[in-house]
């Protein structure tokens, strides 16, 4: 193996690591992982590369993220991608990131980017020739930059980590974005805290200046502010009179579709670890019956709708009757036309108008695309958890177990920790013995896990 970096020099100075010292390491340290296979021993340590970047190249490793393929795959075709932008809550800030951000860029080389909270781009402007070089790696609307498929890089390392990051050069896991260097910072919703996505600057070792780092956070927050008084001069519009209304909705349309209520919200389904479900349209959030939930969440992972008898399989036990549902169904239609009336429920089959995304499919899409951190930060409990209905015991069951796999397969001890606070592994032996083999064997984590797995095993064998 040829280093770059001479034997002797291989621990970091004294006085810290240089920009290029960094980048000799870090080609060092791919060296020694492509010496020992498609593998990350446990307890490597790659000399001069920070903690940072070695746990995300492991992670990328055991997710088989493949440095050699210089393409990022595409995840939405032209079509897909336009209508989830149009409906994305991001969509509203971008006037504020095209301000503070693309416009500088235009004559700084640095691409700016925009990606969905699972590392899908859905925007990506700035420097003309830099979009040109980028298109070389994929770098574009519409493709997946999520770590569990290009490995380490910005946008998908501070989705996995849910906070600002920076990476150099051949810190970078795949080796076509060694020549590039990024920034990026998670975008949380202002009022509810759940992830929306990620900004991003790309270009050369500018993009990775002290500064901004800096810029890029005080972006965020500039945008978040203006995605709050965008939603508060929505609700005060739908105060007023009719006339007036109509004049604000006109308003808000002269200035494109990232103004319009659905693109301000993204209306949701919050189940997890709830027993009444709270489901908010446009802004407006409204606490359901637990058989409400039960069918407004079958509904929403099916649809393409169900028939009568199809539906009452999936929410009573036994046998039931149909009457049982429409007298159910009816109840469901006032309290949802009260929230909005083009939410109500179509009949023959029984099917939603509009999407409604379940934070227990947020948390589906995190794990089928590797992203086990943001899944476990979504996770607030299991689904409906006093729910009998066969349907949601299914869902329940497949949310569960798909998640305590990921973390068992593929999480780190912190990981591990986190879902092992959960009720539903307040028993898990399994968990607590993968994190207690993990931690370092000074952590003063460790006292609280081995008492933890004492206490289980009094109670097991009692």
């Amino acid at each position: 193996m040829k280093n770059l970096v001479p034997p002797a020099a291989l621990l970091p100075p004294a006085g810290g690591v240089t920009a290029q010292l960094r980048q000799q390491y870090a080609s060092v340290g791919h060296e020694q992982l492509d010496s020992r296979g498609p593998a990350f021993p446990e307890g490597l340590q790659l000399p001069g590369i920070s903690a940072l970047i070695q746990e995300s190249w492991q992670r990328s490793v055991q997710l088989h993220a493949n440095p050699d393929n210089p393409e990022a795959p595409l995840a939405m075709d032209r079509e897909e991608l336009e209508e989830y932008r149009r409906q994305h809550p991001l969509a509203a800030i971008m006037p504020v990131i095209h301000k503070l951000l693309v416009l500088p860029s235009h004559d700084s080389g640095m691409l700016v980017a925009v990606g969905d909270e699972v590392g899908r781009l859905l925007w990506v402007e700035g420097d003309a020739a830099m979009r040109r070089r980028a298109e070389g790696m994929m770098f574009v609307p519409g493709a997946d930059w999520s770590e569990a498929t290009v490995g380490t890089s910005a946008p998908g390392t501070a989705l996995a980590l849910g906070r600002g990051i920076q990476i150099s050069g051949a810190e970078h896991y795949k080796r076509s974005v060694h020549p590039w260097s990024c920034t990026a910072v998670p975008f949380h919703d202002p009022d509810s805290g759940a992830l929306l996505g990620v900004v991003d600057i790309t270009g050369t070792e500018s993009a990775v200046a002290p500064h901004t780092l800096s810029l890029v956070e005080a972006t965020v927050a500039a945008a978040q502010a203006h995605l709050r008084v965008e939603r508060l001069q929505l609700a005060a519009a739908r105060q007023t009179s009719p006339r007036r209304r109509n004049q604000a909705s006109a308003s808000h349309s002269g200035r494109g579709a990232s103004a319009a209520a659905g693109s301000l919200y993204r209306n949701s389904l919050q189940l997890l670890g709830r027993d009444q479900a709270l489901l908010s349209i446009d802004g407006r959030t409204v606490s359901l019956s637990a058989r409400h939930s039960e069918i407004l969440i079958l509904l929403s992972i099916h649809p393409e709708g169900l028939n009568a008898e199809e539906l009452c399989t999936l929410l009573y036990p036994g046998e039931a009757s149909t009457m049982t549902l429409r007298a159910e169904m009816v109840r469901l239609r006032k309290v949802l036309h009260q929230l909005k009336p083009e939410a109500v429920p179509e009949s023959r089959p029984y099917r939603l108008p509009m999407d409604l995304v379940p934070d227990s499919g947020q948390v589906l899409n995190c794990l089928q695309r590797g992203a086990h951190r943001i899944a476990l930060e979504i996770y607030r409990g299991a689904v409906l958890p006093r729910s009998e209905a066969p349907g949601i015991a299914e869902l329940r069951t497949r949310v569960s177990s798909l998640l305590r796999e990921a973390v068992l397969t593929d999480g780190s001890a912190e990981s591990l920790l986190k879902y092992a606070e959960l009720p539903e592994a307040r028993d898990d032996v399994g968990v607590r013995t993968a994190a207690l083999k993990l931690l370092p064997l000074r952590s003063p984590k460790r006292a609280a896990v081995v008492a933890d797995l004492e206490r289980l095993d009094q109670e097991l064998g009692a």
